[in-house]
């Protein structure tokens, strides 16, 4: 995971946390995972015509500013390749509407991520070297068990700092 450096200056990172689902030569796709989206998870289920077992009243996340429109759902458990991610410590990633529709279906838990944060190629790369990101790995009981506003916190504190305690320094670029 992503954590947004406290001098973090773009307005869609201050503070956040990432997910990071793919980075390669191709660039990066990441979800934010600590921010309130525009509506609940009810409403998209209702919108996309999926019966679902349980009441879902939890928000939608901002998953971040590219493609709003588009839907990632999170759970605890592992995906086919073909259909998402596995990004570690027991959690699943994908856009599929299907996958969705079968974990309402059964009632499982799950979290749901409007739009996503996207990198060209090596642009993320850079953006750690300047000292915009530190790296914490994947943990599912920030992901599933923190409130929004405490997994920035939480997530810094896996590393031993806080807010306050993080002086970053660009490397060589």
């Amino acid at each position: 995971m992503l954590i947004a450096a406290p001098s973090m200056q773009d307005p869609n990172f201050v503070r956040t946390v990432v997910l990071i689902c793919q980075h390669d030569e191709n660039g990066a796709v990441g979800l934010v995972i600590n921010r309130e989206g525009p509506v609940g998870i009810s409403d998209v289920l209702e919108k996309l015509e999926i019966d679902h077992a349980a009441p879902y009243d939890a928000p939608t996340w901002t998953g971040g500013p590219v493609r709003p429109g588009t839907g990632f759902v999170l759970w605890r458990g592992k995906v086919d390749p073909d259909e998402g991610w596995n990004v570690g410590d027991g959690v699943a990633v994908s856009p599929s509407a299907d996958r969705l529709g079968r974990l309402a279906g059964t009632g499982s838990p799950f979290a749901l991520c409007l739009g996503y944060a996207g990198w060209s190629p090596g642009q993320l790369d850079h953006e750690v070297q300047t000292g915009s990101w530190l790296f914490v790995d994947v943990d599912n009981t920030i992901i599933f068990e923190q409130p929004l506003e405490a997994r920035y916190e939480a997530a810094l504190a896996r590393l031993g700092l806080t807010a306050a305690t993080v002086v970053m320094t660009p490397g060589d670029a």
